[in-house]
């Protein structure tokens, strides 16, 4: 009877202890659906997982219904937004994507690539829920969507690829000096060299990289460079040397970043190629504490 009486309480103690964690934790709203990384399901997949592990958040995938190179992950890692989707050769508009962002703290992007723009409307949701206050996380080639979106590119700062160019903004890279530089020259925006591990070092200090080393190797990954745009209100947390070597441009490229949109945060990546990245240790961590930044404006040690 004594130990009925102790397992019984033990259910109802957990019960409370998971109520009050379900009550306090972060709303993410994980958005995908197209993106020339075919392992953008998984990767999708992964960040839900890492991020639910810590039991601060709380994570949905909501997912175009008209997709783009998901293939087979796509059914290996679905979304639970309850919505069908159908794979397309092509990028095509999904009309019916209007996710309710006011439900959530902050918004990931897995879109990547020629990702077709959102419906006129959704656009606009998405600007109000960021000029309101709300949270933006731009995850590696989230940063190549959208060229044509003025607001989008305001609030990633910096991006690359899509017909961006001296028109777009400057580009923002560090000197041998270790001095930040905005450079207006011409040139395309976009690049990097082969896939390879490469340091980081840390430029600023910051609530999400409090706790890193000064620096670190980071694994096997692209190094985007010569990336450009409005950057205003953009703080570079963290950058990473362009070697030569490996087909780089020479020079320290941003890595990491923060961007203040109206009342909105922005955290911004440029890392997360493969999957092995989202499998190494100060990029998950990384990852943990800037949705929580862009989420809340702080991270709890």
């Amino acid at each position: 009877m004594i130990k009925l009486l102790i397992t019984l309480l033990t259910v109802l103690l957990c019960g409370c202890t998971s109520l009050f964690a379900s009550a306090s934790s972060i709303k993410v709203l994980l958005v995908d659906g197209q993106n020339n990384h075919y392992v953008w399901p998984k990767t999708s997949n992964m960040m839900k997982t890492f991020l639910e592990q810590t039991g601060q958040f709380e994570v949905d995938i909501y997912r175009t219904a008209k997709t783009w190179n998901g293939g087979k992950l796509q059914e290996q890692f679905p979304a639970n937004d309850g919505r069908k989707h159908q794979d397309f050769e092509q990028p095509v508009t999904d009309e019916t994507f209007s996710p309710n962002f006011a439900d959530y703290d902050v918004v990931i992007s897995n879109f990547g690539w020629k990702a077709a723009p959102w419906p006129k409307q959704t656009r606009l949701a998405f600007e109000k829920f960021m000029k309101n206050g709300g949270g933006f996380v731009s995850v590696h080639a989230a940063n190549n969507s959208f060229p044509e979106w003025f607001e989008y590119n305001q609030m990633i700062g910096l991006g690359g690829w899509g017909g961006r160019n001296e028109k777009s903004g400057p580009y923002i890279y560090f000197d041998e000096q270790g001095l930040l530089k905005r450079d207006t020259s011409k040139g395309q925006g976009g690049g990097h060299g082969k896939e390879h591990a490469f340091e980081i070092v840390l430029r600023q200090p910051h609530p999400i990289t409090k706790l890193l080393p000064q620096n670190w190797t980071h694994s096997k990954d692209e190094l985007y460079n010569r990336l450009r745009g409005p950057a205003q209100n953009l703080t570079v947390l963290a950058s990473a040397f362009d070697d030569k070597k490996f087909n780089g441009f020479g020079r320290h490229e941003p890595v990491l970043m923060t961007v203040e949109y109206h009342q909105g945060r922005v955290f911004h990546t440029t890392l997360g190629h493969g999957i092995e990245v989202f499998e190494d240790e100060h990029f998950i961590n990384v990852m943990r504490r800037g949705v929580e930044w862009a989420a809340a404006g702080k991270v709890k040690d």
